[in-house]
C-alpha cells in the first residue's frame, strides 16, 4: 500500500527517500517505530529518531481515510462477515477499551474483499447499528446475509438496520458454545455426534439428526443444557442452508478471525495506542494491505452458483 507520494520526500536527497517507503512497511507489519529506527541505523548507518518515524506514519492517514470512505455501490455484496476487536486506547489520561468493527464482503463472483472498518467506545447496539449505516452510507447494496457470532444486540441491530435480511450465526462459535455446556469427562460419543451434525449440508437432513440426537440424550440430565442451547439457535446457525445459499465457506465468520487474528498480531507490539487516530491509522494499513492482496488474488473465496 506504501506509495512514492509521500510530502517527506521533498525534504530528503534521492538516497534517503528510498528509505521512507521501508520504514512505513516495516510499521505496518508490526514493527514498532523503536524498532524501525534502530534497524534503519543497523542497515544504513543512518540515525531516524523514533518521533521521526512516528510523525512520518502519520503520512498513511490521508490514505487510510479515502479508503474507509470508498464508495461501495459499483460492486454488490450479497454476503458480509462482522465480527469486533477489543483494542487499548490512551483517553483523557486513561485506558479505554475500543470496539474495533470490521466487516468483510463476498462479491457476486465470490471475490472477499475488506469493506469496513470503524471505532467505537462500546459494542453496544448503538455502535453496531452506526457501523451499518456507515456502511449503507457508501453504497453497499444487494446485500441478503450477514454472518457473524451472536453478540448482545447485534441481531436486533442488523434487523433494525437492513430489511429482509437473513442472519447466520456463525457455526464455529456456536459448536464451541454447545460443546463448552457439557461436562468433559464421558461425554466424546455426544460430542462427535454434535460436530457430525454440524458437518451436514442439507437442511432437511440436518434436522432429522438434530431430533434423533435429543431422542438420544434427552433423558440424562448433564447434557441437558448443550442440548438447551443447540435448540435455541439451531435454525439460525443453518441459516445458509434453509436459504439456499449452501456455500460451506458462509456458514462461519473463519475467515474474519483469522483476520483479526492478524490485527491483533501486530497491535500487540503496540499495545496501548496513545490515541484513536493512531490506532485507525495502524489497523486501516494493515487492512488495506491484505486487502490488496487478495484483490489480486486470482483465487476465488467461493464459487457461486
Amino acid at each position: 500500500m506504501v506509495n512514492s507520494g509521500h510530502k517527506s520526500f521533498e525534504r530528503y536527497q534521492i538516497n534517503e527517500k528510498a528509505l521512507i517507503p521501508t520504514m512505513l512497511e516495516m510499521y505496518i507489519q508490526g514493527v514498532s517505530t523503536r524498532k524501525v529506527s534502530k534497524v534503519i541505523e543497523n542497515m544504513c548507518g543512518k540515525t531516524y529518531s523514533k518521533s521521526f518515524v512516528s510523525s512520518l506514519t502519520k503520512e498513511l492517514d490521508e490514505e487510510v481515510k479515502l479508503w474507509r470512505n470508498s464508495d461501495l455501490s459499483a460492486t454488490m455484496y450479497p454476503y458480509i462477515m462482522v465480527d469486533v476487536v477489543y483494542i487499548k486506547v490512551r483517553e483523557n489520561n486513561r485506558v479505554v477499551s475500543k470496539a474495533c468493527h470490521i466487516a468483510i464482503g463476498i462479491t457476486e463472483k465470490g471475490n472477499r474483499e475488506i469493506i469496513g472498518l470503524d471505532l467505537s467506545s462500546s459494542e453496544s447496539e448503538y455502535s453496531r447499528s452506526n457501523f451499518f449505516e456507515y456502511l449503507k452510507s457508501r453504497g453497499l447494496s444487494g446485500l441478503k446475509m450477514v454472518i457473524s457470532d451472536a453478540h448482545k444486540g447485534l441481531v436486533k441491530a442488523i434487523k433494525e438496520t437492513i430489511i429482509n435480511l437473513i442472519w447466520q450465526r456463525c457455526q464455529v462459535h456456536f459448536l464451541r458454545n454447545i460443546l463448552s455446556k457439557a461436562p468433559k469427562k464421558n461425554t466424546e460419543e455426544s460430542r462427535n455426534d454434535i460436530k457430525t451434525l454440524f458437518k451436514i449440508q442439507d437442511i432437511n437432513l440436518a434436522r432429522k439428526l438434530k431430533d434423533e440426537i435429543f431422542l438420544k440424550y434427552e433423558n440424562e440430565k448433564k447434557f441437558q443444557n448443550s442440548l438447551n442451547t443447540l435448540d435455541e439457535g439451531f435454525e439460525d446457525a443453518f441459516a445458509y442452508l434453509a436459504n439456499d445459499v449452501i456455500h460451506s465457506r458462509l456458514r462461519s465468520t473463519n475467515c474474519l478471525e483469522r483476520l483479526n487474528q492478524e490485527v491483533r498480531r501486530r497491535e500487540k507490539v503496540v499495545r496501548i495506542f496513545p490515541n484513536e487516530d493512531s490506532a485507525m491509522r495502524l489497523i486501516g494499513a494493515i487492512l488495506i494491505d491484505i486487502n490488496e492482496d487478495w484483490i489480486t488474488s486470482s483465487k476465488l473465496y467461493v464459487r457461486m452458483k
